[in-house]
């Protein structure tokens, strides 16, 4: 293996999904096709390509960051949008980080203030 992410040649590891799994596999992608649709729902697509490529951010999925950014940017998405969006990940999982901590006092008893 040269590369970890490889975005035209990892599609031939969906074989296992097929072959084993055919029946999730196809759920699953008339879920994610239902979710991404482009007519139909109530947010706007690009709208909905920025929350999954935040997630994406999020969950640092190289597959969905790649995949989404680029659906974002085909259903109108701006460079500065992607921008604001990568900005917007950032500070939700620096506040998860923040609140979590607190947990931190909270389950060693450490400055316990209560």
């Amino acid at each position: 293996m040269t590369d970890f992410f490889d975005r035209e040649g990892d599609g031939k590891y969906d074989k296992a999904y097929k072959e084993t799994t055919p029946d999730i596999l196809k759920a699953f992608g008339d879920f994610n096709n239902a979710v991404f649709a482009e007519d139909g729902r109530e947010i706007p697509l690009k709208y909905r390509e920025l929350i999954a490529y935040a997630v994406g951010l999020t969950t640092q999925c190289a597959y969905c960051i790649d995949a989404h950014s680029n659906a974002a940017v085909k259903a109108g998405a701006s460079e500065t949008e992607l921008a604001e969006t990568a900005w917007t990940a950032s500070a939700i999982r620096a506040g998860g980080a923040f609140a979590h901590g607190r947990l931190g006092f909270k389950l060693t008893g450490v400055h316990d203030h209560s």
